[in-house]
């Protein structure tokens, strides 16, 4: 009778393709979901608007050749190839009574507001200086973003190990990301003519610094009010450089999703960034580029579905049919570009953005997914050098759909506030359209290779045994 029952309370070891979900099992309360959500709403507010509109900027405000813009995140992006990892290695050796991620909220969050209110500052100076300017209030939001966005990534993994809170998590946060975002694209540029009125340099800094105080105060809350409650001997460690490069071999899932956040943000910088031109010189009627900006909030429903989406299909799947949605939104676009027809443009953005919002969610779910991996096939939990690829990918993807702008703008001849050629109007129109494609179809080939939903259950159980006999041996050691 006694083997009986011992038989009847064995834990069951979930089959290859099972997917666990007890929604009881470190749940997270919804206080502390929104507080995490609104890590990435201050961070896409604040460098959304860097983004989309410092190129422009750069060009009409500034006073930059186009060239030199994309030569400027060209430089910018071979600097990240250092930052990212770098923050990555930091949070594997941060040990503190917050955490290991966490802290970088507190540290580093007034840094980051202080340079996105630079980087649309406005000296008078000579060209020279200006670039010079440039290069170092750029550079320098670029490398502090990454010091308060590589952690909301590296923290997920410590906020709960149940793969279906993961993505509940995610999805919140993006569902709020996107909201800063779409807010700061819509309302910037009527922000920058009411502050400055016919001083665009005075409009574009107090918006800035307007963004930039709201960015600080949210981040702070983030610190104050996440928890990183999952616990391993990992975590409760300094992990040496060595041996948190060991959760990277034949990590496939990690490289397949870096390649596809690489490659999705140089499609969507491309395109997001080259929105005001299309708008103002293509369309004749820059007023459009907000509202057109603005309709990226119908990624939203896209967003709430995610959770029910990748619980029916398999994450995998999920993102795939995200980008299909967006390769014909594009599509659909481009039949917009051609014939001007705003009504076309609109259903070929609505599209699209319903598409990029079944993508955006999952990529740090995905990650977090790679950060169990590692330590499943390699026995190494590196949170901090795993996650810190996908600031250092999203941002080599940015910079180059940045120098792609700048020389295809070039090699078209654009001359900022200049009626433009034929040819420059092309030019643009590429940007807008076909980048994208090339960025979001590479995307879907990618994840065709993508295997992690068939064997989560399995790595999942595995994990938790190991957790759990280390703990054991831990509290008896001590």
């Amino acid at each position: 009778m006694e083997n009986k029952l011992k038989l009847q309370t064995k834990k069951r070891v979930p089959k290859i393709g099972e997917v666990i979900d007890d929604p009881t099992k470190n749940q997270v309360p919804w206080s502390e979901r929104f507080s995490y959500s609104l890590s990435d709403f201050a961070c896409n507010l604040s460098f959304q608007m860097v983004g989309t509109y410092l190129m422009f900027f750069y060009t009409d405000v500034f006073g930059l050749a186009a060239a030199a813009v994309g030569t400027l995140f060209l430089v910018a992006r071979i600097i990240d190839a250092f930052d990212g990892p770098f923050w990555g290695i930091m949070i594997d050796h941060t040990h503190t009574k917050w955490g290991k991620s966490r802290p970088y909220f507190l540290w580093f969050s007034a840094p980051f507001a202080v340079f996105c209110v630079l980087v649309f500052s406005a000296p008078q100076m000579s060209m020279g200086m200006k670039l010079v300017w440039a290069y170092i209030t750029y550079i320098g939001v670029d490398i502090l973003y990454s010091a308060v966005n590589i952690p909301i990534t590296s923290v997920l993994p410590s906020l709960t190990s149940n793969p279906q809170e993961r993505v509940t998590l995610s999805t919140i946060r993006q569902f709020m990301g996107t909201t800063g975002g779409t807010i700061v694209t819509v309302i910037v540029l009527p922000l920058v003519a009411w502050f400055g009125g016919s001083n665009a340099s005075k409009g574009w800094f107090l918006t800035a610094l307007t963004v930039g105080v709201i960015a600080l105060i949210l981040l702070l809350i983030v610190f104050k009010n996440i928890h990183e409650r999952v616990q391993t001997r990992s975590s409760k460690k300094s992990i040496p450089v060595k041996t948190a490069i060991k959760a990277l071999k034949k990590n496939w899932p990690w490289a397949i999703i870096i390649f596809i956040n690489f490659i999705y943000w140089l499609g969507m910088q491309t395109r997001s960034q080259v929105t005001v031109y299309f708008f103002k010189y293509n369309m004749h009627n820059a007023d459009l580029a907000s509202l057109i900006l603005g309709i990226q909030i119908v990624s939203l429903l896209a967003i709430v579905a995610t959770p029910w989406t990748s619980k029916k299909i398999g994450k995998r799947n999920t993102m795939l049919m995200g980008m299909l949605l967006a390769i014909a939104g594009q599509l659909i676009l481009d039949v917009g570009a051609h014939s001007l027809n705003v009504l076309i443009i609109i259903v070929g953005t609505v599209v699209g953005y319903l598409g990029t919002g079944f993508v955006s969610g999952l990529i740090a779910v995905m990650l977090a997914d790679a950060v169990d991996y590692g330590e499943w096939k390699n026995g190494v939990r590196a949170e901090g050098m795993v996650t810190s690829f996908s600031s250092f990918s999203a941002k080599l993807g940015m910079g180059f759909g940045g120098v792609i702008t700048g020389f295809i703008l070039t090699a078209g001849g654009y001359v900022a506030n200049h009626t433009q050629t034929a040819q420059s109007l092309n030019a643009i129109e590429a940007n807008y359209v076909w980048v994208p494609i090339i960025g979001f179809g590479l995307s879907a080939i990618a994840l065709l290779f993508y295997r992690v939903d068939h064997i989560e259950g399995k790595m999942q159980s595995d994990l938790q045994a190991k957790h759990e006999k280390e703990n054991k041996e831990d509290t008896a050691a001590n």
